[in-house]
């Protein structure tokens, strides 16, 4: 007998266990609690050392039901609402749990041809949504921070010369990265990693729709040659976290080729809107991009982790990564893909299995109709902030982000406790030009209609007490 496999009579049992619990939670997410008060003590208790001998199957499952789950925040709640992390779709946990059994390795394709075929497939998919050429390449990675880090490499290796051989270690100018002050900090924290440094980083400023002012960039990179550093790389942003603003791409596009600068769009956020046709006049300049950061995770609504990186020439992106291995060497297949080649890995998860059941199962129009329906109800928040009294927008709603603020809250953060103490809402803060307020992101594909007018009652009814100079009662 093998002490790491369940018998047959087990393996029945764990998934009947296991097709009721997912059951019991689906069914319980409208009424469950956002941000559940964890239980400290139980949590700790998941610190005692580990058993000697194990505690069983049906003891473990208890210990989910009863511990790991009150103690997780319910993202998939239709009024969890306050990052960009919608809930994973529906058959998520079944690919999951498949690509777990068969446990792939996607690094080189003998070990996981079916795998690098998927992969594949999903790649250029979204190569083709973005409006990537036949010639793109890509890679899976754990989020959108990883693709921009890998992005940057990408153009480092691209423009400056032996940079394989002797990295930053050289006597040159510096090389100067742009991106504006709404930027991700992922681009920060990519240029320390890279060893580019924080000097070497313009943010530049924004217009008053929060989007980088391309006169300002223009002059950036002009003054930085005359100063005699090395400007190398624009990071755009398709969806900035803040606000959802869209950066001007076509005419950062324009700069960047006439300056001869590397571009990355972070579209971790906003680029998969571009599955719906209406958004192509906003983000079209994304196929002008030299490579894009995608985050599937986040608008096709597959479970962490699953972040994208997309290069135009997939030639740049290889030689960047590829390094010769002989106890991996193996024939070369015009099917298959050796994703070692793409990336810094080389153990690799089947994250490609999930967006692609997903998207196999539902169709893409599932996931077109989903987005759009976000965009939708983040405009009729965006429009009840408007008409009521003591609400005030603190930026356009450009694509799902609607950052507010109410009239007579200093705090409003006591505001955001109150909210999740109710159960009403989770939103998060925001500061937009140097205000305080408050954010709403509907990138949740659960919430509907009546969850918007909920919370937008709710806050009518705050700033109601807050005009008669008192606080609003829970109980009520």
């Amino acid at each position: 007998m093998n002490e790491l496999l369940l018998t047959d009579d087990e393996r029945a049992h764990a998934g009947a266990r296991l097709v009721a619990l997912l059951d019991s939670y689906e069914r319980g997410l409208a009424e469950a609690d956002i941000l559940p008060v964890p239980d400290r003590a139980q949590l700790a208790g998941l610190l005692a050392p580990m058993p000697d001998k194990g505690i069983g199957l049906d003891a473990l499952f208890d210990r989910w039901e009863d511990v790991v789950l009150p103690g997780s925040t319910t993202v998939a709640h239709p009024r969890f609402l306050a990052y960009v992390l919608g809930p994973p779709n529906g058959v998520a946990p079944y690919a999951e749990a498949l690509a777990a059994a068969i446990n792939q390795n996607c690094n080189f394709w003998q070990l996981s041809p079916a795998a690098s075929v998927v992969e594949r497939s999903v790649l250029e998919w979204l190569a083709s949504v973005v409006g990537f050429p036949a010639g793109a390449k890509g890679i899976l990675t754990g989020g959108g921070s990883l693709a921009t880090l890998q992005a940057l490499a990408t153009a480092l290796h691209d423009r400056v010369p032996d940079f394989h051989a002797s990295g930053l270690q050289r006597d040159h100018a510096p090389l100067v990265v742009y991106t504006s002050v709404e930027a991700h900090r992922s681009v920060d924290k990519a240029a320390a990693i890279l060893g580019v440094g924080l000097d070497n980083v313009r943010h530049i400023a924004t217009d008053d729709r929060h989007r980088m002012d391309v006169s300002a960039l223009r002059r950036a990179v002009e003054q930085d040659r005359r100063n005699g550093l090395r400007p190398w790389c624009v990071v755009a942003t398709c969806g900035t976290v803040s606000t959802g603003s869209v950066d001007p791409l076509d005419a950062i596009a324009d700069l960047c080729s006439d300056e001869d600068l590397w571009l990355h769009v972070d579209g971790a956020y906003g680029a998969l809107f571009l599955l719906s046709e209406g958004m192509r006049e906003l983000m079209g300049g994304c196929a002008r991009a030299d490579s894009i950061t995608l985050d599937p995770h986040k608008l096709l609504y597959a479970p962490l982790e699953a972040g994208c990186l997309l290069v135009r020439d997939g030639a740049k992106l290889r030689d960047a990564y590829a390094f010769d291995s002989s106890y991996l060497t193996v024939a070369e297949d015009p099917l298959m893909t050796d994703y070692m080649d793409y990336g810094p890995q080389l153990s690799r998860s089947f994250k490609a299995f999930k967006v692609w059941s997903a998207v196999q199962a539902f169709g893409v129009e599932a996931f077109r109709s989903a987005n759009e329906r976000t965009l939708e109800l983040a405009q009729r928040f965006g429009r009840g902030v408007q008409e009521a009294e003591g609400l005030r927008l603190l930026a356009p709603v450009v694509l799902t982000a609607v950052c507010f603020s109410v009239d007579g809250v200093e705090d409003h953060a006591s505001l955001l406790e109150e909210l999740a103490a109710e159960n009403v809402a989770l939103l998060g803060p925001v500061v937009v030009g140097g205000e305080r307020g408050v954010r709403a992101c509907f990138t949740n594909h659960r919430t509907s209609v009546g969850d918007v007018d909920l919370i937008l009652e709710r806050l009518r009814g705050r700033v109601a007490f807050q005009a008669r100079g008192f606080a609003p009662d829970p109980a009520n």
